[in-house]
């Protein structure tokens, strides 16, 4: 049995001797650790252009069984700009924990045959993770979704990319209606590593301060701006944990966040306050990070102000939301810098609510 203290120098030991690994074996081929980068990026997030897509399968078996290991047979459809038509076999099924539990219609993970034709937006991806709507009387929470996605991506290219898509849904089962729907396409974590230099790390048990402290601010910050309490790097949950051998300090890792819906900027219909926190309300702020000092905590401020008006025109120039939710969401961002005031009173805050 390792006890707890024994078993964090482990772990932390583990990460050191990792990177020191990495670097060892890559010392020949330079820093852009070709042999991670796919030859040929894929083109499916070098734009913020809609992409439309058409999906064929048993829609009414993925309903009620909402199968999480199972995969279905599929057939995707979409046209380039050459108006060139693109049809591809491929599988797919459910996945995520509470949303294929709770959502009439859950996110999909599709199973693609990797290639490397140029003409193909999936190209060099084996399998996707796609964001779909919960269900079909809430469409805009998953545009919201997007939306927070894009405001750290403004941030940092320590993010996952996103490509905001319309599907049209097409069940083989029966005779029924086409329906659409709005979703996006998160970047596969093994391209998001090839363009920062990193690999993942899949150990659970890792706290807070195993991370890079400027890297963890930012994401424990951004998660307060936007009220999200849905992560935990102890539990790897809803974030990736990157090694980077190449940087100052390869023990420490590189956190990623991702899963933006469970927050007060998206506002689900089935978000509820998390139990154990001092809120009422999934709109109300608790900052979930570890204590800096005051100090720390004004300078990794900093970022966040300057890009106060990128943020506004994200939400405003977005096509697909309307005014009334834009306002709702921009209402909710101003209410977190408004604490930027003479006293510093988000200062104060952090201080206050940090671990």
């Amino acid at each position: 049995m390792i006890i707890p203290f024994m078993r964090k120098t482990l772990i932390i030991n583990l990460i050191a001797f990792f990177s020191l690994f990495l670097q060892a074996y890559s010392q020949n081929d330079s820093i852009e650790l070709s042999g991670f980068l796919p030859s040929n990026q894929a083109g499916l997030f070098d734009t913020d252009q809609l992409l439309e897509i058409t999906l064929q399968f048993d829609i009414s078996y993925f309903r009620k069984v909402k199968p999480d290991e199972e995969y279905q047979d599929a057939i995707l459809t979409y046209y380039t700009e050459n108006h060139d038509t693109i049809i591809k076999k491929v599988k797919l099924r459910s996945r995520g924990n509470f949303r294929r539990n709770n959502c009439e219609f859950p996110p999909i993970r599709l199973n693609l045959k990797k290639n490397e034709n140029s003409g193909d937006q999936f190209r060099n991806i084996d399998k996707i993770k796609l964001v779909t709507h919960c269900n079909i009387v809430n469409p805009e929470c998953v545009l919201k979704e997007y939306v927070a996605y894009k405001l750290f991506n403004s941030l940092t290219d320590y993010s996952f990319r996103v490509r905001l898509m319309k599907i049209n849904y097409i069940n083989t089962k029966k005779q029924a209606k086409p329906f659409t729907g709005y979703a996006f396409a998160i970047e596969p974590v093994e391209f998001l590593a090839a363009r920062i230099n990193s690999t993942e790390i899949k150990t659970q048990g890792l706290n807070q301060g195993n991370m890079k402290p400027d890297i963890l601010n930012r994401v424990a910050i951004f998660n307060y701006m936007i009220g999200n309490y849905d992560w935990s790097v102890q539990r790897l949950q809803n974030v990736v944990i990157l090694s980077q051998p190449f940087s100052n300090d390869p023990s420490l890792g590189a956190i990623v966040p991702y899963d933006f819906d469970y927050s007060g900027f998206v506002q689900p219909p089935y978000a509820i306050p998390v139990e154990g926190l001092p809120i009422v309300d999934i709109t109300d702020r608790h900052y979930q990070g570890i204590c800096r000092t005051r100090e720390e905590f004004m300078q990794a401020l900093v970022e966040f102000r300057a890009k106060e008006a990128e943020f506004y025109s994200i939400i405003n120039e977005f096509p697909y939301l309307k005014k009334s939710d834009k306002k709702v969401m921009t209402g909710y961002l101003e209410s977190f810098f408004n604490m930027f005031d003479k006293k510093n009173t988000i200062v104060y805050k952090l201080l206050q609510d940090c671990k």
